[in-house]
């Protein structure tokens, strides 16, 4: 065997090793990913009542991969927006996002957080959470329904299953 063809088999040798990796371990660690959703909560309206039904026992999200209450925004993954946001909360609601580990998701909660609500004519209120973060499920109602969260969680599970390991912000380029 001469050099170059050991290197055409080397080359090739990588390409296989990297296809036959990538899907498998994706798939695992988006497993982890799904079924261990820690949120922090932005509480500032009525949904939080129905949030309070949808963690307690009759709904139940822990059966579903998601902790009912957990508080320490840094260790959390998912922000959900429950209820109206104004322009003076808006720079805290923006430090909470950046606050949380990559990858991060945001689920904005009820007719407040996705447009305003009744107050979407107001001088202070945000027409929509999506004015300043990234929003990955609107679940829209006033309040919505705890059954809509959980269809609104198995959305965002969908769509992290369907995501890549890293993020393109991390990764070199070559």
């Amino acid at each position: 065997m001469n050099g170059s063809t050991s290197n055409v088999f080397v080359g090739k040798l990588s390409e296989i090793l990297e296809y036959s990796v990538k899907d498998p371990l994706r798939y695992i660690v988006n497993w982890g990913r799904i079924y261990s959703l820690w949120p922090v909560h932005l509480e500032t309206a009525c949904c939080s009542v129905e949030w309070g039904a949808t963690s307690g026992p009759r709904f139940d999200i822990e059966r579903w991969g998601m902790l009912g209450a957990f508080g320490a925004m840094r260790q959390c993954d998912v922000l959900i927006i429950l209820g109206t946001v104004n322009r003076k909360m808006a720079p805290r609601v923006k430090t909470i996002y950046d606050q949380m580990p990559e990858p991060r998701y945001v689920i904005a909660f009820g007719a407040c957080a996705i447009s305003g609500g009744l107050y979407y004519d107001s001088y202070n209120v945000l027409p929509g959470v999506d004015t300043i973060l990234p929003v990955d499920v609107y679940m829209s109602g006033c309040p919505p329904r705890p059954e809509e969260f959980i269809q609104g969680l198995i959305m965002l599970q969908n769509k992290i299953r369907a995501s890549k390991i890293r993020s393109k912000k991390y990764v070199r380029d070559t």
